[in-house]
């Protein structure tokens, strides 16, 4: 009888699974143990995937009771696209900014921010057709270049662009990839990233609210046409931006629920 109750105890609480590139995202009362990237907004511990992270089985401790997280492969579909030869091969002149943009950006994404600016649900910066989603293989010119870091909304210039939630802007500013960019800081690790935009409504320093127009949409940076490029960062690792705002949201309404 003792080793069937020991047995049981030792059955997981939980069983759940995630695919590279995606957000596990579970409330906590008390404690949690994790050896893998994390960040907590509340009583939600919040897990990012690497989009290069293989197949694995990995364990945690929820209030004190084991959680089996496995970790799926997703198969991301492909894309070929054609932009002008400069911006695949940049030219020795380009260099220079690109890697002092690469620098300024790790520098944004390593600073951990120990308030949470978060006290809502996510929303979305527009509301439009997405035209291209999180993960798919980028081919620029038939040469496999990168993976599309984030989603891409149908946005004609000029488009108001609102703030995902609340936060502290980190970065506005024109770059050589991303075009027009606004980086919000959401306190805990987390970092949302808006590129390609035309014109800017807010400057660094700035604390912004759920909803606020920070910008307005436009093709700058290495784009094939108009529209909205979102990313998400949660401690560094660039996650899906829609599978990270549904499952934030469910969690976060699911522990502000009454009990």
């Amino acid at each position: 009888m003792r080793k069937l109750f020991l047995l049981l105890a030792a059955w997981p609480l939980l069983a759940a699974t995630i695919s590279n590139g995606q957000t596990f995202i579970i409330p906590f009362h008390k404690s949690y143990k994790t050896f893998m990237t994390h960040t907590t907004v509340g009583h939600l511990l919040i897990i990012p995937i690497p989009y290069d992270a293989k197949p694995a089985t990995r364990w945690l401790r929820i209030d004190g009771k084991p959680v089996r997280l496995e970790i799926k492969r997703k198969r991301y579909p492909k894309e070929r696209l054609h932009v002008a030869p400069s911006k695949v091969h940049p030219p020795k002149s380009a260099q220079k900014r690109i890697a002092a943009e690469y620098k300024e950006a790790k520098k944004i994404y390593a600073h951990f921010t120990p308030k949470s600016f978060i006290t809502k649900p996510f929303t979305l910066p527009l509301y439009s057709e997405i035209t291209d989603p999180f993960g798919v293989a980028r081919i620029f010119n038939g040469k496999l270049a990168s993976y599309h870091s984030g989603t891409d909304f149908r946005a004609k210039m000029g488009t108001p662009v609102r703030a995902i939630n609340d936060g502290k802007v980190v970065l506005a500013k024109m770059r050589y990839y991303a075009g027009g960019s606004v980086i919000i800081d959401h306190g805990r690790g987390i970092y949302s990233c808006y590129y390609h935009l035309s014109r800017f409504k807010v400057k660094p320093g700035k604390m912004v609210k759920r909803g606020d127009v920070i910008a307005l949409s436009g093709k700058s940076g290495r784009v094939t046409g108009p529209h909205l490029h979102l990313t998400i960062k949660v401690r560094g690792i660039t996650v899906d931006p829609l599978h990270f705002i549904e499952a934030f949201n469910r969690s976060f309404r699911t522990e502000s629920s009454p009990r």
